[in-house]
């Protein structure tokens, strides 16, 4: 199964929607999925929420690697080039499937994004109408999912198969509704039933249902990530999103002098995002040979990227996710090989969520979700 995503903090955050479901799950940082043979469940990232090229990235992809089961991840508040993303994918599956359609539902109840009459709701508010509105590198300025992928339908009714299918006759993409993780499974259950023509479209909230209805062996226990209290963490923040930055700020009032902080700063613009990511990811690389640390926390799709590739890593063998929505695992590859690894997408959480992670991960709280 692969999981083809916009950005690496996404692709984290839905494989390991896989691995909590058993499945033995990498997301890999190579992009070489097919020579992982031992994994169940591989994620790659295109990086292509900015590229004005994602359509055209995720048509070949899509096309090259061919996976029997393929998700589409997009982001939950639809920042980024979500058309181009969903109309590449479809553009993509087509040349194996022709009659290849998308299913699009990027709703995460568990994070409060869910899809209602077609629209794209964070908290009960049109996205268009909340903080990624105000997104300083991606901003979104359309909640409706039928306006922002021009031509889509959409699907609802008692029989959500049919629906789908009567609605893909005339459609290239079909957006569904969700509204909890009850109809999320819902329209996994359709997928799986509709089959390989049915290219399922989403955020890791979708990939929770999924990774149960396309399982097809007794799932594995997943091991929790666990350290001794007292280990040493690097945090490093390259999101500008205000939920990041509100993380950021309580963890520096709560944090002990085992953690250390590292943040992009917060007059970075679009035009200079990437150099400030590498940046940062140069001076976590710095920073993580100065000194050892045992965690290294990464919050922002661009700066996580930079980070692992600064330190020569080849990929993160996801286990488990602490909190919700923030993955955890071990570094593949590089000199850093099996450092204990979390990332974390700048708009996921609330103000607690970073100091909770390290806690939990410590051992110094209870059980995850």
């Amino acid at each position: 199964m692969l999981v083809l995503a916009d950005d690496l903090t996404g692709a984290g955050d839905t494989v390991v929607s896989f691995a909590r479901s058993g499945w033995s799950s990498l997301l890999s940082l190579s992009g070489g999925w097919r020579h992982e043979p031992e994994q169940d469940a591989v994620a790659v990232t295109l990086d292509s929420r900015r590229d004005p090229r994602a359509a055209q990235l995720t048509a070949q992809a899509v096309a090259d690697l061919a996976p029997d089961l393929l998700y589409v991840k997009i982001d939950s508040t639809v920042r980024g080039r979500v058309a181009e993303q969903v109309l590449g994918a479809v553009a993509g599956r087509r040349r194996s499937r022709p009659g290849a359609y998308a299913v699009l539902c990027p709703a995460y109840p568990a994070m409060g994004r869910t899809v209602e009459d077609g629209r794209v709701l964070v908290d009960g508010v049109p996205v268009d109408e909340g903080a990624a509105a105000h997104d300083p590198v991606t901003p979104v300025e359309e909640s409706d999912l039928r306006r922002l992928v021009a031509g889509a339908g959409h699907a609802r009714g008692e029989d959500l198969v049919e629906a789908i299918r009567a609605a893909s006759r005339d459609h290239d993409v079909v957006v569904v509704d969700a509204r909890d993780q009850a109809d999320l499974d819902r329209v996994a259950a359709a997928v799986a039933e509709l089959g390989a023509d049915a290219l399922p479209v989403g955020s890791a909230g979708l990939a929770v249902a999924l990774a149960r209805v396309w399982r097809t062996e007794d799932p594995a226990t997943p091991v929790p990530v666990a350290l001794a209290p007292g280990s040493r963490s690097l945090v490093v923040v390259s999101s500008l999103h205000p939920v990041a930055r509100a993380q950021v700020a309580e963890l520096e009032a709560a944090a002990d002098a085992t953690v250390d902080l590292l943040v992009t700063s917060s007059d970075v613009v679009a035009g200079t995002a990437e150099q400030q990511a590498r940046d940062l990811g140069e001076r976590a690389a710095a920073a993580l040979v100065e000194q050892r640390h045992d965690l290294l926390v990464l919050v922002g799709g661009d700066g996580a990227a930079q980070v692992l590739r600064a330190l020569g890593a080849t990929g993160i063998r996801v286990v488990d996710a602490p909190v919700e929505g923030v993955p955890a695992g071990t570094l593949v590859g590089g000199p850093h090989d099996g450092l204990v690894v979390a990332t974390k997408a700048g708009g996921f959480g609330d103000p607690h969520t970073l100091t909770q992670l390290i806690g939990v991960v410590r051992g110094a709280q209870g059980a995850h979700p």
